[in-house]
């Protein structure tokens, strides 16, 4: 954008929840903040999207976002774009970019989508309309997600690649390695693994559990810790019991302590059965920690083999195992692919680099529409 332009960007998210998209979501915002742009948020009332912005000092608007079908929130959106009038809306949700794409084009304001999903999705009419219709851009946040969007209802011309990214800033300890560990009655040379995830099927923690109860011998006795929230918490805790692993096994629950977390583990495991990016690849990559992950969605482009970590097929319990004892046994081998980690995350993977695509990304939209007025 050229300097001295200042935007007012509308932002839409549907979720009540708070999950790394939504962490996203906050670093494009306070990053467009700092590049004196203006942008409000729109998410459901209550949400924890909504006291995030209101406690970082974000305009809010609240808007209840049900479902699909849920007619009353494009009505009340589109008079939330008519009446604060943006240069363009940003939806950053799938439900967001049904129901805020309907309501920005009868709004007669241009959108954008970000799509974050490594999931196909079936092309229809619906699809057709909001990829085709409704939104000028969809923003993938890795080149699977591209390639998805591609093969399916977007015109290859109308997607763009901008990866999620870290704020390395913002992965300072506060009590680091030895402090954390003291408080959690950890022996500061137990061998420790750490998972941050949602506690849901698709970030594969039944699998890693599989794995820990099936380490060879000589990998010791690491502990690990899961932080993270979500509905299988209840399931994944009798697994670990039924595997035998009480003592070995530490259910967290959500944390914000991540850059304390990182830096007391050894080894960050990431065991996917899908992942859009991976942003706890690049968190743990950018303090230097070395990464196992599986080999799907954006963790094949963001992890690299032999220099940040250790990939493995989805599903392979007995890989994945395979590959935490390699880590486990060998310190040096730790120590060289975690050095690696810090300058991957500078290769595309950092806040401002995000926030300037995404700058430039409005400016051809909103150049676009200017030359066809």
């Amino acid at each position: 954008m050229a300097p001295g332009d200042r935007l007012r960007i509308v932002h839409v998210d549907a979720e009540t929840t708070f999950y790394g998209g939504e962490v996203q979501v906050f670093l494009l915002l306070e990053g467009l903040r700092r590049l004196g742009h203006e942008s409000v948020l729109v998410s459901p009332p209550g949400s924890r999207c909504e006291a995030e912005a209101r406690s970082r000092g974000f305009a809010t608007e609240a808007v209840w976002m049900r479902n699909e079908m849920d007619a009353a929130a494009v009505v009340r959106l589109r008079r939330i774009f008519r009446s604060l009038a943006p240069d363009l809306v940003h939806l950053h949700t799938a439900r967001a970019a049904w129901l805020g794409g309907l309501a920005a084009r009868l709004a007669g304001v241009p959108a954008i989508a970000t799509r974050r999903m490594d999931r196909p999705f079936r092309i229809g009419a619906k699809a057709r309309l909001i990829y085709r219709r409704l939104v000028a851009r969809t923003v993938a946040i890795s080149p699977v997600v591209a390639t998805q969007l591609a093969e399916s209802a977007v015109p290859a011309e109308c997607v763009r690649t901008i990866p999620s990214a870290i704020d390395p800033k913002g992965l300072v300890p506060c009590l680091g390695r030895e402090a954390l560990r003291a408080k959690e009655g950890v022996a500061s040379d137990t061998p420790l693994l750490l998972a941050l995830a949602a506690l849901v099927w698709r970030k594969g923690l039944d699998l890693l559990l599989d794995a820990m109860a099936n380490l060879a011998p000589d990998a010791g006795a690491p502990q690990l810790w899961i932080a993270g929230s979500g509905p299988d918490r209840g399931a994944l805790e009798r697994q670990a019991r039924s595997l035998g692993l009480e003592g070995r096994v530490r259910f967290l629950g959500w944390r914000d302590d991540t850059a304390d977390l990182l830096a007391a583990c050894e080894v960050l495991v990431l065991p996917s059965r899908r992942e859009g990016l991976g942003v706890a690849a690049l968190e743990a990559m950018a303090a230097g920690r070395p990464v196992v992950a599986t080999r799907v969605g954006g963790l094949d482009d963001a992890v690299v083999p032999g220099r940040t970590g250790i990939l493995v097929p989805p599903d392979d319990t007995a890989a994945l195992a395979d590959a935490l004892r390699q880590l486990l046994v060998d310190p040096e081998l730790r120590a060289r692919l975690g050095a690696e980690g810090p300058r991957r995350v500078a290769e595309g993977f950092l806040a401002e680099q995000m926030v300037e695509a995404y700058g430039s990304l409005y400016e051809e939209v909103l150049s676009e529409r200017s030359s066809l007025a």
